[in-house]
């Protein structure tokens, strides 16, 4: 009984085996996947621009008790979407089969886009959340300090979920502070992920949720490989044995926390 938080299987990754994914992922005990809809560049297979992001919503509708969507605009692409764009996610995310506005947020890894327009777009994203009374799917990377800032300062009451959370304990305190949910994916079983084991510890576990983001960041035995939503699996155990809580406990309260942290429950998960 698990809920992957944060998949991607609206990529041309899954074109020619979607209904196998699907179907290893209920064998595996999966009970719900929120698909993550976002901006993509025209030129890529597939739609472009916020047409894209609809394909996660369009996705769900095909079984809406085990899907549900989110649409946002990712900080690589900030700089590229435009205020027509914008106005576009505001009536996407604003549909029923949308629970979550995101992902966005910032990433200073790539910088992809420029740091100034990042947070705009990121600040923008925020109030839209806000005005729509949605919850928030956050995207950090080596950007803790701003993105914690700018949503201390944008952010309403609806909180939100920092997804593939990938920070050390005092990253995750700030974030916690603010009422938000923390994701862990695949990275809690890399070898060099020991300050976010450390915070895996820590972190109470009613504020924990787990993920794939699949297609990426698939975790030991499968690192290298195409991730798919069955493989929340072994993130969840990896989780069970640092915390020294049976697995069971781990899958109840991590899907009673995606359900609560992204209202799943009002789409039927």
């Amino acid at each position: 009984m698990l809920i992957d938080a944060h998949a991607h299987l609206d990529f041309a990754d899954y074109g020619s085996d979607l209904p196998s994914v699907i179907q290893r992922a209920k064998e595996a005990g999966l009970v719900h996947v929120v698909l993550v809809g976002q901006w993509r560049e025209p030129g890529q297979e597939g739609p472009a621009g916020m047409a894209a992001a609809r394909g996660a919503l369009e996705l769900s509708r095909t079984d809406p008790g085990f899907f549900s969507a989110t649409a946002g605009i990712h900080p690589h692409d900030a700089a590229r979407a435009t205020a027509e764009d914008l106005r576009e996610l505001e009536t996407i995310c604003a549909e029923s089969g949308v629970v979550a506005v995101g992902e966005c947020g910032l990433d200073y890894h790539y910088d992809r886009s420029p740091r100034e327009v990042q947070r705009e777009r990121f600040a923008e994203q925020i109030r839209l959340a806000r005005r729509l009374r949605k919850p928030i799917v956050v995207h950090t990377r080596e950007a803790d300090d701003d993105t914690a800032s700018l949503l201390e300062k944008e952010m309403g009451q609806e909180s939100g979920v920092v997804h593939c959370f990938t920070g050390d304990w005092a990253a995750a305190q700030r974030y916690l502070s603010l009422g938000l949910y923390i994701s862990l994916s695949g990275v809690l079983t890399f070898k060099a992920a020991d300050a976010l084991r450390d915070a895996a510890r820590r972190i109470p576990l009613e504020r924990l949720l787990v993920e794939t983001d699949c297609p990426f960041l698939a975790p030991v035995p499968h690192r290298g490989k195409r991730n798919e939503p069955a493989y929340v699996a072994f993130t969840a155990t990896r989780l069970a044995e640092l915390r020294e809580t049976p697995l069971a406990e781990i899958e109840r309260v991590t899907t009673a926390n995606a359900r609560r942290a992204l209202r799943l429950n009002a789409t039927g998960a």
